[in-house]
């Protein structure tokens, strides 16, 4: 049940990431036909509006990442064999990313609040817009990662062969 909300609330991320990329088509085509073709005045605020929405992307990648099992997970060891190593093995990588996403969590919410108290130069949008992105993907990496340590010593427990 919370494997298929988490899965649903991954594919929404996803749209989200697809929906972001193409945005950031417009910002960044309007800088790019405003250098070389003088068709358009150049506007500063496309930089920063790029910039926003790359940070964005940015976060909402490592966020998929981490529940595809695909982010902060460098094998310098062959992938164990034997079920409790492999627990370990999985476990301190999906353990780490835990930990990570905490801090993240924790600490950046200090950092959200510095970015409340700014303001971008050429758009005159406040900060948190970026800022807050630091507490949110540390939520959402300890939520991946918890399940995905709890799956980990799910399948430990269950015998080989067995299905629920």
């Amino acid at each position: 049940m919370v494997g298929r909300l988490l899965d649903r609330f991954c594919i929404g991320l996803r749209i989200l990431l697809g929906v972001l990329m193409g945005v950031l088509a417009i910002p960044v085509a309007m800088q790019v036909i405003s250098r070389y073709t003088g068709l358009i005045p150049t506007y500063l605020w496309t930089e920063e509006l790029a910039t926003f929405i790359f940070i964005w992307i940015v976060m909402i990648g490592s966020m998929v990442a981490v529940w595809d099992g695909t982010h902060f997970d460098v094998r310098v060891i062959p992938d164990a064999q034997r079920p409790v190593l492999r627990l370990i093995q999985n476990g301190i990588v999906h353990l780490a990313i835990l930990i990570f996403g905490l801090m993240f969590a924790i600490y950046g919410i200090e950092y959200a609040e510095f970015g409340s108290n700014q303001r971008s130069v050429m758009m005159r949008a406040n900060l948190l817009i970026t800022h807050i992105s630091l507490p949110v993907v540390g939520v959402i990496w300890s939520i991946f990662a918890s399940y995905r340590l709890a799956q980990e010593f799910l399948a430990f427990r269950q015998p080989a062969g067995a299905t629920q």
